[in-house]
């Protein structure tokens, strides 16, 4: 008996003899220790439930129960829990899930395996495999998108701001190599420039320039050595990618992009227009006391992940506010997903395989304009993924000094960027992060605005085989629509 769950008062009996139907009961939304309870079981025992295999945020338990109503909950980490993405009633013990099985069933049906058809006496993983979920209403979209655009102008950028940290940014005339070893070090993706010279801030500097740099420096197939990268000024190299890739306007002249910013007064809005219409991923906001902007002070770096936690928090618990944030996201017009044979449209996911080479990669990062390519096997099926702010690890003891990128694979890149001796590795920490096809939009979100994450990878459950990718950009252009 436990004091903390529904009151075990209330019981449904069940005839000895009558026929049990084994039915499975499925918890996705992750959590460390998932437990089950229902009226089959008199609310008076809390039933483990297991992780499936290849899905460890998936937790399922099978029952045997006989034909009629049945309530359950789940226990999830300490707390009841109730699905809503199932049918659900509010009574005596709160909020429960309800279960009707019929007895004209097969009393024994397969259940263990991930292609069992859905039907009214289980609930599989997979289901949508079978049963395809209807599209969303333009009503429902349309109503979601002017919540959230409501909620983020009527907010500001110092939502933002956290209680207390550290933002750190690198004077221009600092050498390259140190700057990314600092980087390293520190375990941020980014960090802001500073003039002293001008006074201002003047770009950012992100592990994309480091992927420039090893590309351009070893393009003859020669070792990078710490004296090359020794005489490269963070200023330095800037100046030389502006002659390698600059922009030229209607007249001719090269195109000088200034640093995008943000006053902590802007709305979150702006803040996430500024992001996207820049492809930048993040944008600094900076306060300044007089009007002609000097004195600046660096407060923060925003990102849409720092958006996307916001706009969570505040509609997690007012879900029917946002129809579209608990519809499964195979049913809604976002992300890139691998195309259906026979689709004369459809574009390939750009994935790699462990053994593909470093520079296979770093050039499929510059020229896909993704910030990680999933890692897969022969099946497709994802074992990791590479990201641009792996590149940094290069910066440990000076590997770049004494690697060939087209001999390291991908396989050695990662086990260097996974070192469990690397410090501060928040960005490291939230690898491979994985959802179903038929996981709701807001956990797809949640997800996102994880520190460090930019996407998200669709598997298919038990294969973990690759079946779409949705990213922070995705979701920001389909709400803002």
């Amino acid at each position: 008996m436990f004091s903390s769950g529904p009151d075990s008062s209330r019981d449904t009996p069940v005839a000895e003899g009558a026929v049990q139907i084994l039915t499975r009961f499925v918890w996705p939304y992750g959590g460390n220790r998932v437990l089950l309870t229902g009226s089959f079981r008199r609310w008076s025992e809390l039933i483990p439930m297991s992780p499936v295999e290849g899905c460890p945020t998936v937790f399922q338990a099978i029952c045997s129960l006989a034909p009629g109503i049945h309530q359950y909950k789940f226990f999830v980490d300490g707390e009841w829990r109730h699905d809503e993405r199932q049918p659900f009633v509010t009574g005596e013990y709160g909020i429960v899930n309800t279960l009707y099985l019929t007895g004209d069933v097969d009393p024994m049906p397969s259940l263990l395996s991930p292609h069992t058809p859905r039907n009214r006496t289980t609930m599989d993983v997979d289901n949508d495999s079978v049963v395809s979920p209807r599209r969303i209403s333009e009503t429902d979209i349309e109503i979601s998108r002017h919540h959230v655009s409501d909620f983020l102008s009527r907010h500001t950028a110092y939502d933002l701001l956290p209680n207390s940290g550290k933002v750190i940014a690198f004077d221009v005339n600092l050498p390259v190599k140190q700057a990314f070893h600092i980087l390293y070090e520190q375990g941020i993706p980014v960090a802001p420039l500073w003039d002293f010279y001008r006074g201002q801030f003047v770009g950012v500097l992100s592990p994309l320039d480091f992927i420039l740099i090893l590309r351009e420096l070893g393009n003859h197939g020669s070792n990078l050595t710490e004296e090359e990268l020794e005489t490269h000024t963070i200023s330095a190299w800037k100046r030389g990618k502006q002659q390698l890739y600059r922009q030229m306007d209607g007249h001719g002249r090269p195109f000088q992009r200034h640093l995008m910013h943000a006053s902590p007064y802007d709305s979150l809005r702006d803040v996430a227009l500024m992001i996207l219409q820049n492809d930048v991923s993040t944008v600094p906001i900076i306060h300044s006391t007089s009007e002609d902007g000097s004195f600046p002070q660096l407060l923060h770096l925003a990102s849409l992940s720092g958006i996307l936690k916001c706009i969570c928090r505040y509609f997690k618990h007012s879900s029917s506010a946002l129809p579209a944030l608990q519809q499964p996201v195979c049913t809604i017009p976002l992300g890139t997903w691998v195309p259906k044979i026979g689709d004369p449209s459809g574009r390939p996911l750009a994935m790699l395989r462990p053994n593909a080479s470093l520079s296979s990669a770093l050039s499929l990062l510059v020229q896909a304009r993704v910030s990680s390519i999933p890692i897969v096997d022969d099946n497709d099926s994802l074992l990791d993924t590479y990201s641009r702010s792996d590149i940094t690890s290069l910066a440990k003891d000076r590997a770049y000094t004494h690697i060939h990128l087209d001999e390291m694979s991908i396989h050695q890149a990662l086990q260097l960027a996974q070192d469990a001796n690397s410090p501060h590795r928040f960005f490291y920490g939230q690898r491979c992060q994985m959802c179903l096809r038929s996981d709701t939009l807001l956990k797809v979100m949640e997800r996102l605005a994880s520190p460090g994450v930019r996407r998200v990878i669709i598997v298919e459950a038990g294969s973990k085989r690759v079946e779409g990718i949705i990213s922070l950009s995705d979701v920001f252009r389909f709400l803002l629509a």
